[in-house]
């Protein structure tokens, strides 16, 4: 009997066949593959030991087929392999906040045509959408937000008549919309496209987007042409967001957009009628008119009246004698406007005064009204003496304050420099903003001013000192600015001549803001709308908030006050910066720094990238130089200029002199952070990233993105 067993034991291991993972399994194995780093071995579990994968982590199956791959917020590093096209039941992915990178393959539109959901959103994908992307027919919910992805949407997607949710975000696409987006997707629910680069005009049947809900985000991109009607068939629930594009003429008033405050239209210059107080001209008004109007004999055509080739017969265009008439009447005009505009300007009334002598309020003269607004005076400065009576331009929706409001509020100067003085300002109900006044003179560039300082004014970082609100006259140019209450990073490290008590700032703090000012970098270098250069990047222009957490400052400083007309240390952020032009102290905007410290003040050139002086186009790299260079001050304590015996050499040349002569990590350090040593591994890594960006060779640079993904991976082990 015995024999028997053992027999038939043989006969099934012989002929009877071994369990072995299937196709599927194989497929996802390949996806396992692709990745490089899975530092929470989320795939721990994908093996071949098993007859199919659906007991591994992250995978859903159905009647013993693959439908669901969903892997969020594990820190997976690696691309996106066309085997997972293979899996023809597939009906969801969500690999949402990985570290992903690389094109979408093809494959995935084109074979797993089942598919429902495609969540990619906080990776590092790039590269354009497949044509294939219409094939999925089935798909209800695309959400590719938080990438690079560039190139225009393939107009195949209108195919997609089931979807509903489509989120594309923070992305590079250009180009316009496709045509039949609206007509096509009846039935999205969701649209947010802002914060990318598309253009053209908006199609006019995203009217026929009947089942939208919440807010349609079309915001922070550079559509252009005027705002279509039909938006307003939308339903009134809706709310339309159109801020920061260059959408021109009338705002329709209509449905989804009668009742809606400016809030949903600023930062387009181009577009008037209410809700904005900007008039509409007639111009304007026709320019916004239906242009499939016929002539009809008997009417004026505005063709026919602006022709330069006009009519000469008896019905044609004015005679001779009209034209002169017309041109003398013009000239005249001007002249009385001009003589009454001097004699007004040229009369001034003194502000008045409280029972303490401080100026304060506005006063009337009889039945002529003549405005003088005018800061309290608790300093010696006063904001304003004489100022015309010019509108404060709001570029953000909080901005809930007049001029007269602000000019009334208390205001202490916290800094004087050749690029203007800073006040803190206090307004009645508490809240505290930075004022900047740019200077006197200037007066013929309000056009390049402020398409530059509105330009500024879309930058939307927490990383990055917003801009609320700007205000130009003769007299006047002032940046208003969110007032940061903690100082710059100069005075944190090093702290002030005068500074009672000095507290050194430890490591774990240290590592937050080098993080926070590499998020910055990264958003003006690849998110905000013309990925800007800063350009003069510095401890002095790095502010602490509440919780220290820094915010970039200055941005763009050196062109507004160029166009200002004031005599600025800084040049523009597009103009090779000059060592000799940087000696003089500068406040950023928001800090309680009366004077900077001698540090930033003798070294701010030395953050300068080399090429600066012979490169007339600023590049990225400059940035990343100044950020290195940042980050060797934050490790070693030591100013920009560091003496060597009786000689001095800037920052970067001691680091290499030191890594050259092997010296140990201590007598680098800065000797606030000796506490810290248990964190030497977290300090040597910092360190060889500065070293990184402070490379001669602006192509041997690695770009902030980089920096900042290395940064938050060392924060994360």
């Amino acid at each position: 009997m015995v024999a028997l067993v053992l027999l038939v034991l043989l006969l099934c291991n012989s002929y009877c066949p071994v369990t072995s993972l299937n196709e599927e399994g194989y497929a996802l194995l390949s996806f396992k593959q692709s990745i490089y780093e899975d530092p929470e071995g989320s795939l721990s579990n994908w093996n071949s030991s098993q007859d199919n994968p659906c007991s591994w982590n992250g995978i859903t199956c159905k009647d013993l087929r693959v439908v669901s791959l969903s892997i969020p917020k594990k820190k997976l590093y690696g691309f996106l392999p066309a085997a997972l096209g293979s899996l023809p039941d597939l009906r969801h992915i969500n690999l949402r906040n990985n570290r992903f990178f690389g094109s979408l393959p093809a494959a995935l539109f084109s074979q797993a045509r089942g598919l429902q959901s495609l969540v990619l959103y906080g990776n590092s994908f790039s590269g354009s959408l497949p044509d294939e992307i219409g094939k999925l027919t089935y798909l209800q919910s695309l959400d590719l937000s938080q990438n690079l992805f560039n190139g225009s949407i393939p107009s195949s997607i209108v195919q997609c008549k089931r979807l509903r949710t489509l989120d594309l975000s923070q992305n590079n696409f250009t180009a316009s919309l496709p045509s039949g987006f609206g007509s096509g997707l009846v039935s999205l629910e969701k649209l947010d496209l802002s914060f990318n680069k598309f253009n053209g005009s908006i199609p006019s049947d995203v009217g026929n987007l009947s089942s939208l809900q919440g807010t349609v985000d079309l915001s922070h991109n550079f559509f252009t042409g005027p705002i279509p009607a039909s938006l307003g068939s939308l339903p009134e629930k809706v709310y339309i967001d159109l801020t920061y594009n260059n959408l021109s003429g009338p705002i329709p008033q209509n449905g989804a957009l009668m009742n809606r405050g400016p809030t949903a239209f600023i930062g387009n210059p181009g577009l008037c009628g209410p809700p904005l107080k900007t008039p509409c001209s007639s111009d304007a008004v026709n320019a916004g008119a239906p242009s499939s109007i016929p002539y009809l004999p008997g009417n004026d055509s505005p063709q026919d009246k602006g022709s330069s080739g006009g009519h000469n017969g008896k019905g044609g265009g004015l005679g001779k004698s009209a034209v002169i008439a017309i041109v003398v009447s013009d000239v005249v005009g001007i002249c009385l406007v001009g003589l009454v505009f001097s004699y007004c300007y040229s009369r001034v009334c003194p502000c008045r005064r409280d029972k303490d002598g401080n100026r304060y309020g506005f006063e009337k003269r009889g039945k002529r009204r003549k405005d003088c607004l005018c800061f309290r005076k608790d300093e010696s400065e006063t904001l304003s003496e004489n100022v015309e009576q010019y509108d404060l331009v709001a570029l953000d929706a909080q901005v809930a304050f007049d001029l007269d409001e602000l000019l009334k509020a208390s205001a202490f100067v916290l800094g004087k420099s050749g690029i203007g003085i800073v006040y803190k300002v206090v307004l009645e109900d508490g809240l505290t903003y930075a004022v900047r006044r740019l200077g006197e003179g200037g007066s013929q560039r309000f056009k390049e001013f402020q398409a530059e300082v509105e330009a500024i004014g879309k930058l939307r970082h927490p990383n990055i000192v917003t801009l609320r609100a700007y205000y130009w006259s003769v007299d006047e140019k002032l940046l208003i600015y969110d007032y940061i209450p903690n100082g710059s990073l100069s005075t944190a490290l090093h702290g002030k001549p005068g500074m009672v008590s000095f507290s050194p700032l430890p490591w774990h703090v240290r590592l937050m803001i080098i993080q926070g000012i590499a998020k910055g970098l990264v958003y003006l270098h690849e998110f905000s709308p013309k990925k800007y250069v800063h350009g003069d990047l510095k401890p002095n222009n790095v502010l602490l908030g509440q919780n220290m957490e820094p915010q970039i400052s200055d941005f763009g400083l050196g062109r507004l006050a160029n166009i200002a007309g004031g005599s600025p240390t800084l040049q523009s952020n597009r103009i090779p910066i000059e060592k000799s032009q940087d000696k003089q102290s500068k406040t950023a905007p928001g800090s309680d720094v009366a004077t900077v410290s001698s540090t930033a003040t003798i070294g701010g050139t030395y953050y300068h990238a080399p090429e600066a002086l012979k490169v007339v186009k600023p590049s990225q790299k400059w940035d990343v130089y100044s950020y290195g260079v940042i980050l060797l001050e934050m490790v070693t304590g030591r100013s920009p200029l560091v003496h060597v015996g009786p000689s001095e050499v800037d920052l970067v040349s001691w680091i290499q002199l030191c890594i050259e002569e092997e010296k140990p990590l201590v007598d680098v350090l800065d000797p606030y952070l000796e506490p810290d040593l248990d964190k030497e591994e977290e300090i040597i890594a910092v360190l060889k990233i500065a070293i990184a960006c402070v490379h001669a060779s602006p192509e041997r640079r690695p770009t902030m993105r980089h920096v900042s993904d290395a940064l938050n991976r060392l924060v994360a082990s």
